[in-house]
């Protein structure tokens, strides 16, 4: 368990004293929710959800493009 300790303190110790560290953890952390939110949002519509009512239809058409 004390080697669990020792790997904490690691990291803890080393993002305690990042200076330009901090900065681009920042930028990556933006980039990601741009990524994941906003371009979900405008350019990944629900094709399965508006074009089929039910989720066996849904997941026939799954089977059919994916063995096609």
């Amino acid at each position: 368990m004390g080697w669990i300790k020792n790997i904490y303190q690691f990291y803890y110790q080393g993002f305690k004293q990042m200076t330009l560290g901090k900065t681009l953890w920042v930028i990556i952390l933006v980039k990601l929710f741009i990524m994941f939110a906003v371009f979900r949002i405008f350019f990944f519509k629900d094709f399965l959800g508006n074009n089929f009512k039910t989720d066996q239809e849904r997941s026939i058409h799954v089977i059919e493009e994916i063995t096609n």
